[in-house]
């Protein structure tokens, strides 16, 4: 993998991975257009440890308050400030971690088909689309219970399929939940870190185990720019939010099924 492949690929993982419009899809699509050998099991942990350390520090205050608030209510046995999101962090992790462990070879196999990423990049990115346009949207992170963790945690899940977008449906179903914008953005967010590290947990045990070469410049350059361009994404993301909306990404996300379908089908 030359510099220009590790450094386009980090800015597709950085741009995508919090944007609704799939990480998963982009990583694949993009060595598809270009006729690139496959990144590789090394690479993706790179770019997914440079996304996950981005979420992290962008939402460092509120990780510190979510962690010691969830152990102080455990040691306690009652809610202790935001013991609660605490508890719906790992309700909604918990769906994606076990059809991850369960499916993990099917989905690497036989579901990032050009077919699959067409079908789900258009039907998820015209359904962000209609949640978008649901009224009575008001509901803040603070109103969050169980059953609406849950459930998300089950879109979630659903996101494991490639051109899905992982942000995009969880979003999505928070939005049908009747939360605004904001709340059902910032809980996809940090659901994120615990999702995303036990991903990469799994790449590091499989770099770990089997006869890997890890090219160790590529490893950095893509991780370094996924970090740099994911914070720079979450940032403007929630930024322009109450500006722009969903529909810029459905539009988007419409386009590129058209580029899928006409180009690669």
């Amino acid at each position: 993998m030359d510099f220009l492949q590790a450094f386009f690929l980090g800015l597709m993982q950085g741009l995508t991975e919090f944007l609704p419009i799939s990480s998963s899809a982009h990583l694949i699509l993009v060595p598809a257009f270009f006729d690139w050998v496959d990144q590789g099991v090394a690479f993706d942990l790179a770019v997914h440890v440079g996304t996950l350390l981005a979420v992290v520090i962008y939402f460092r205050t509120d990780v510190f308050s979510i962690a010691r608030d969830g152990l102080i209510s455990m040691s306690q046995r009652r809610v202790v400030g935001q013991g609660a999101l605490a508890l719906y962090m790992v309700i909604g992790t918990i769906p994606a971690g076990l059809a991850g462990l369960a499916l993990l070879d099917i989905i690497d196999n036989e579901l990032r088909a050009v077919e699959i990423i067409f079908a789900t990049t258009l039907f998820f990115g015209l359904l962000l689309g209609v949640a978008d346009w649901m009224p009575k949207r008001q509901r803040s992170i603070d109103s969050l219970n169980w059953k609406d963790a849950l459930l998300v945690g089950i879109a979630q899940a659903i996101a494991l399929v490639p051109g899905t977008s992982r942000s995009g449906i969880t979003i999505t179903a928070g939005l049908f939940l009747g939360m605004s914008r904001e709340a059902a953005s910032r809980f996809s967010f940090l659901l994120a870190i615990p999702i995303t590290a036990l991903a990469s947990a799994v790449k590091l045990l499989e770099v770990a185990t089997a006869d890997i070469t890890v090219d160790w410049s590529a490893f950095l350059v893509g991780g370094v720019t996924s970090f740099i361009i994911a914070i720079t994404a979450i940032h403007f993301f929630l930024k322009w939010l109450n500006k722009v909306g969903m529909w810029p990404y459905v539009i988007y996300r419409v386009i590129l099924a058209g580029v899928i379908y006409a180009v690669l089908m």
